[in-house]
């Protein structure tokens, strides 16, 4: 089990705000697995090796707002199998309202801010970002929010990958975004969105 440096817990103080946690998300490489073995690595190792991929960053996201008072929440978005990739965030509440935390390589999918009334409208809020080169509109269930305070105690300072956060977020219930028949007549996304859609934070 790792113990937080001084430094580490200064650097985590300071990360007070949803804006100032999402900065700080920014700030991370994004993590290719390029050893080819995937990885989903605590709050702390994550903060150490400097870099995340979607969950990695959620994950650590939900552990820092825990610290200031939010509940360490993330949340799956579910696209179609074996043609996309599931995207993980963090939602958070303020003023009773909700917004979200992302960490993710591509100009789309990132932070919300918290003017949504409920977590459906917060997730409908990615519905048209999300699509495939050719235009085809993926998202279809999001899961109800996961607290992350369900896992035994010092989960955040754990060596080995939390793949059991990710067990318990496929197995928690999901709502679909529409019925089957709604995707059926889907209007693919504009030329100028799927040009949009490529851009990239960090290359491959």
């Amino acid at each position: 089990m790792n113990l937080f440096t001084k430094k580490e817990e200064a650097l985590l103080k300071k990360l007070n705000t949803p804006t100032k946690v999402q900065d700080f998300l920014n700030s991370l490489e994004f993590n290719f697995e390029r050893d080819g073995k995937d990885t989903l690595k605590s709050p702390i190792m994550t903060l150490r090796a400097g870099n995340a991929h979607c969950i990695e960053g959620a994950i650590l996201g939900a552990y820092i707002l825990s610290l200031h008072g939010f509940k360490p929440l993330i949340m799956h978005l579910e696209t179609i199998k074996d043609r996309d990739f599931d995207h993980v965030v963090v939602p958070f509440q303020q003023d009773g309202l909700w917004g979200a935390l992302s960490k993710t390589n591509h100009a789309v999918l990132r932070y919300r801010e918290p003017v949504y009334k409920n977590i459906r409208e917060l997730v409908m809020s990615y519905f048209h970002e999300y699509f495939l080169d050719n235009g085809t509109k993926t998202l279809r269930r999001y899961s109800r929010p996961l607290n992350l305070n369900v896992f035994e105690k010092k989960w955040f300072q754990e060596d080995g990958d939390l793949w059991g956060i990710d067990e318990e977020l496929d197995k928690i219930k999901h709502y679909d975004i529409a019925p089957k028949s709604v995707f059926k007549k889907m209007r693919k996304a504009d030329k100028i969105e799927i040009e949009a859609g490529k851009i990239s934070e960090y290359k491959i």
